[in-house]
């Protein structure tokens, strides 16, 4: 009998939970609606928040971004929702921005360019997948993505590659190395509600301030969660 009753307290904090989480995503979405409703150019964009895709409260986080600070330079972890947002700010308010896109699936990339027309500015790098070890975990990572890009971006949106179950998305870290005390930008890390990426925000954090880099950071939830990192120049995207 009381197995049987803490299960269903366990069931019943389960489903809390995602009651929970599902309020606030219709919340996000409400507020993500409001916030675009004088760009009639995004309101038209057809995308399709949820599941495997980016959520709404990091779509608002990343309208805020493009609207209020108007990043040169952006590197993005994952090609999918929000690389159409993004790319519709570069045909129609950043015009001078540059978008780079690291896709692990080619023809995942061939089928969203079919059905999808990116801004010109916005560049697809497909680099497979290959598993690497960190810290003694396999983590899923972009083949050679350190020979491939050795610049730096104002703002870093890591959705991307598939999780891994400790140290997930561990590439964003790699990237890190190219930053120092001169540069200013935003990271976002996304599905921070699970483990891995909560491991690898530790790291990406403590790797940014051992390198003596001010760093603001907050959180945002819906249905999924992400975690903010941002340098002086852009702190109050963590108040947003």
């Amino acid at each position: 009998m009381l197995k049987k009753t803490k299960e269903l307290i366990k069931e019943f904090r389960t489903r809390a939970e995602k009651i929970s989480k599902q309020n606030d995503e219709i919340i996000w979405a409400n507020v993500f609606h409001d916030t675009i409703k004088d760009r009639e150019w995004l309101k038209n964009l057809s995308i399709s928040p949820g599941r495997w895709a980016a959520d709404y409260s990091v779509l608002y986080v990343l309208v805020r971004i493009l609207s209020d600070f108007k990043p040169k330079k952006i590197m993005e972890f994952g090609l999918g929702e929000s690389s159409k947002l993004i790319s519709a700010f570069l045909e129609h308010d950043l015009l001078s921005s540059k978008h780079l896109i690291i896709e692990q699936d080619e023809n995942w990339a061939r089928v969203f360019k079919d059905r999808f027309r990116l801004s010109k500015n916005s560049e697809i790098l497909t680099l497979p997948l290959k598993i690497e070890t960190v810290h003694g975990f396999p983590v899923n990572s972009y083949s050679q993505i350190e020979d491939k890009v050795n610049d730096v971006f104002d703002l870093y949106l890591v959705d991307g590659p598939f999780g891994s179950s400790n140290f997930s998305r561990y590439d964003i870290c790699r990237m890190a190395k190219h930053l120092t005390q001169d540069h200013e930008f935003i990271i976002i890390l996304d599905d921070y509600d699970r483990n891995g990426e909560k491991e690898t925000a530790r790291e990406l954090v403590s790797q940014l301030k051992g390198k003596g880099i001010k760093i603001y950071t907050d959180t945002y939830s819906g249905i999924k969660s992400q975690i903010i990192i941002a340098t002086e120049k852009y702190r109050f995207v963590t108040t947003m």
